[in-house]
């Protein structure tokens, strides 16, 4: 076993690490690191939830990158969050002969280089162990901004934004009068998934850009940008502008349901930075949308003797 800095280590749950390895695709032991699951053009789309969304990250692996220079290793996975921020560093874990003919791979490996499973699983969703050569001298895993990015794209999660409106959802809205919709200021933000191995690192951030109402019923959408202006029930109407409103001209009594089914989308730009100058645009308007049933009546004219 040719011998490796401190700074790579050996983890206690290395059996259960390699189990998780033994299913990842087939490996291309002349190559200085294996295939990535996902990492070609279009393949990533990392999972689906209840209340997250895959990301499309396409053309992604068309992007430069440079693999790492001298520097150590992680000496453990970790995260740090502020916000919607994660940080998520990768631990690399060596493999001896037997462990690395059990993954298929060559032995000995290349001159000046070890078999190491790169771990990082300190993250939102825990992604499974990557094998790598790590170099002998630095300890540092041979791996790209890209194949971290597959990682990146794993932990960010993009919500779906529930709209507030005015009248509120429970309340029905009168024909005439403008429909206020707006994201809470607390939700509208950036979010970011850092991902470093050494001194290589990708980080993918989600940048939530416009806001579109669809009011139903083949009506035309209103698109503003920012999140739109919270409604205030203590201010008069008169005093208070928005650009994210929409105006019924008929109730909504002939709709199924007797209600429009309205929605709001929220369209996020997501982009990609990685070190040696990697990067560029996943995608430029990602929609995410959600739907809600929206009541119009028509106000009654008061009539007052002469």
């Amino acid at each position: 076993m040719h011998a490796v800095t401190p700074a790579v280590r050996k983890l206690a749950s290395l059996p259960a690490l390699l189990a998780l390895a033994a299913s990842l695709v087939a490996i291309d032991s002349a190559s200085a690191t294996a295939s990535v699951s996902g990492s070609q053009t279009g393949g990533c789309n990392p999972y689906v939830d209840g209340t997250l969304i895959p990301v499309p990250c396409s053309d992604h692996s068309t992007n430069g990158g440079s693999r790492g220079g001298s520097g150590t290793s992680s000496g453990g996975a970790g995260t740090g969050r502020s916000g919607a921020t994660v940080t998520n560093s990768c631990a690399a874990t060596v493999l001896d002969m037997r462990e690395a003919q059990n993954l298929g791979l060559s032995w000995p490996p290349p001159t000046g280089h070890s078999w190491a499973l790169l771990v990082c699983l300190a993250g939102v969703l825990g992604a499974g162990p990557q094998v790598v050569l790590v170099s002998n001298a630095t300890g540092v895993p041979a791996v790209t901004p890209q194949e971290l990015l597959t990682t990146a794209l794993g932990e960010l999660h993009i919500p779906y934004l529930r709209p507030e409106t005015a009248p509120p959802r429970s309340h029905e809205g009168l024909v005439g009068l403008p429909e206020w919709f707006w994201i809470s200021a607390n939700n509208w933000h950036t979010r970011t998934v850092t991902v470093t191995a050494g001194h290589v690192w990708a980080s993918v951030t989600a940048v939530p850009v416009g806001l579109t109402f669809r009011p139903g019923a083949g009506l035309g959408p209103v698109t503003c940008t920012g999140p739109g202006t919270a409604y205030n029930p203590n201010e008069p109407s008169a005093g208070q502008h928005t650009d994210c409103s929409y105006t019924y001209l008929r109730s909504s009594t002939a709709q199924p349901g007797n209600a429009y089914p309205a929605s709001v989308t929220v369209t996020w730009l997501v982009t990609w930075t990685g070190s040696g100058g990697a990067g560029g645009v996943l995608d430029a308007a990602l929609p995410v949308s959600v739907g809600f049933a929206v009541r119009v009546t028509q106000g009654e004219a008061l009539v007052t003797s002469p």
